[in-house]
């Protein structure tokens, strides 16, 4: 594992140590919410990704919406949420706070990764929701050589 890969397990570390115990409750509470109309305006949203396990696994994230109502996430490609995603794609989405607790209604999604041919549609979504500070962040914390992937989540 090259250091970028472990400077990235590492944060991964410290965000999961961070994560507000109400985020835990919500991935297993039952959605409520039909769409995404509760995220629009937000800047963290919770989502929840399922193991093999069944388990829920809930992730804050920076997002993304479009006209058409998806969501769009950007992610390290070998990120957790990538895997179960490629094996479970039904997830859960919230409003929530940086640390993951939840401010609205869950609602039912699925979701994909997104090919690469796709990925100027979901920066876009991203650039539209955080503007330059975003990528200031981005190139300020994200380790170089890391590959990164898109997700795309779709109400059910």
């Amino acid at each position: 594992m090259g250091r970028s890969q472990q400077l990235v397990r590492l944060s991964d570390r410290f965000y999961d140590r961070m994560r507000h115990r109400d985020a835990f409750a919500a991935a297993r509470a039952e959605p409520t919410a039909h769409g995404f109309d509760a995220l629009r305006g937000q800047k963290y949203c919770l989502l929840v990704s399922f193991p093999r396990s069944g388990q829920a696994v809930p992730t804050p994230v920076w997002f993304g919406l479009d006209a058409e109502g998806r969501l769009f996430v950007r992610t390290v490609a070998d990120a957790g949420k990538v895997k179960r995603i490629c094996a479970d794609a039904r997830v859960r989405l919230a409003p929530a706070t940086s640390r993951g607790k939840p401010t609205g209604p869950l609602a039912e999604g699925v979701a994909r990764v997104v090919p690469a041919d796709e990925e100027a549609r979901a920066e876009r979504a991203l650039q539209a929701n955080y503007g330059l500070g975003r990528r200031f962040y981005e190139g300020m914390s994200g380790p170089l050589g890391v590959h990164t992937v898109y997700l795309e989540v779709t109400p059910t």
